[in-house]
Parts: structure tokens; C-alpha cells; sequence
């Protein structure tokens, strides 16, 4: 009995994990008929400005910031690591609207670091 228990609840965990990840895997391809831009990705309040009452992710899109609807800061890492949101801003690729001053993003991809001179 005590394996079957050990199993079910593996099995619950797995499949609560996997639902989770689902609306950061909804975002992993960009629509073809949409331009994709380059913006700058970090923790709105302890970044770029913006005030709240949490590290929350936002974007900076020509020189002003908004707060993202769509994903949230944690979907992309720790964001209080040393290369996360909280303590740098990183680069993004996105496509969204602004709507009520707040960026609703259909699609969401960090790009990597770039590499540092030795």
C-alpha cells in the first residue's frame, strides 16, 4: 500500500508541475505575422522604477516602463540571483500590447547574456 500511495502522490506532482509551466510554454513561439521587439526585461520596482508592492516583472518599450501580464518574473529564473531580474535588467524578445499602461505579452523570450571578455 505504501508504494502505491508513494506513486500516486509522484504522479500527482508531476502532473501539477507540468500544468504550471504550461502558460510560459504557451509564449515559447512568437506569431510569424507579428513583429517581435527588443526591449529591455527586469523587476519593475527594484529596476526600472515603477512602484509596487512586489518584484514583479516589467519591460522598458521606448524609454518608459510597464508591468507584464502574460508571464510572471519567476517563469524566468530566480529572479533575486545574481543575473536575475531583481539585480539586473537583461534583454527580451516580445510581442503584446499596451493595454490600460500595462504590457499584455503573447510572447516572451530572455535572451541570453552575452558573453564576457576574458
Amino acid at each position: 500500500m505504501k508504494p502505491f500511495l508513494t506513486s500516486l502522490l509522484l504522479a500527482f506532482a508531476i502532473t501539477s508541475a507540468a500544468y504550471a509551466q504550461a502558460p510560459a510554454a504557451a509564449m515559447a513561439t512568437p506569431d510569424k505575422t507579428k513583429e517581435v521587439l527588443l526591449v529591455d526585461a527586469s523587476c519593475g520596482q527594484c529596476r526600472l522604477g515603477l512602484k509596487g508592492k512586489d518584484c514583479d516583472l516589467a519591460i522598458r518599450l521606448n524609454g518608459k516602463a510597464y508591468f507584464v501580464d502574460g508571464t510572471t518574473i519567476d517563469s524566468h529564473g530566480d529572479a533575486h540571483a545574481n543575473n536575475g531580474f531583481c539585480n539586473t535588467v537583461r534583454k527580451a524578445e516580445v510581442q503584446g500590447e499596451i493595454v490600460d499602461n500595462r504590457f499584455k505579452a503573447t510572447y516572451f523570450r530572455v535572451l541570453p547574456e552575452p558573453a564576457k571578455a576574458k
